[in-house]
């Protein structure tokens, strides 16, 4: 199989767009899952895995979170979130506490430990960066771009399935 490296000089015929390499989505997951493994080794000294690292951001932004809350911003569901809170929590690193006005509610905050952890994970964004070759201007365009792109795809879901409208079709 031969794979195109970048734009070809005439238009695709129709049955070109169902190659592999013509979908964007397998685009987006081969970068999703590279990120991962350049991640797994900037975060081995940290102790932390991907979605660790990602809840260990949004505590070190907002501090103190309802989990409902945390997987919103993750855009992860309870599911999954919750095992994840479970082996931060027997880390050391954050403590969940039920809510004293309403006992459904499950609280997240940081713990000392966790806390600390922020300094020696202030270099791990500069790190990534370096690791995409991209100069900043670039990473600030790709990230825009993403965002619109999972801001129309969250709508396209929504007309396609109104009832996702409570967020099932997160995480």
């Amino acid at each position: 199989m031969t794979f195109t490296s970048g734009p070809s000089r005439e238009a695709p015929s129709e049955a070109d767009y169902l190659r592999l390499d013509q979908q964007i989505c397998f685009s987006l997951n081969a970068a999703s899952r590279a990120f991962g493994g350049i991640y797994r080794v900037l975060l081995k000294d940290l102790g932390l895995t991907y979605p660790q690292y990602l809840v260990m951001l949004a505590l070190w932004e907002h501090g103190e979170l309802p989990v409902k809350k945390l997987g919103k911003y993750l855009r992860l569901d309870s599911g999954t979130l919750s095992p994840l809170l479970k082996r931060l929590e027997a880390a050391g690193l954050v403590r969940r506490e039920r809510s004293a006005q309403d006992e459904r509610s499950v609280h997240i905050d940081l713990t000392d430990e966790g806390a600390a952890l922020r300094e020696r994970a202030l270099d791990v964004p500069r790190r990534i960066a370096a690791a995409t070759g991209f100069g900043l201007d670039e990473i600030t365009d790709l990230q825009a771009r993403l965002n619109r792109l999972t801001a129309a795809l969250d709508t396209a879901v929504l007309e396609e399935n109104p009832s996702c409208a409570d967020g099932a079709f997160e995480g």
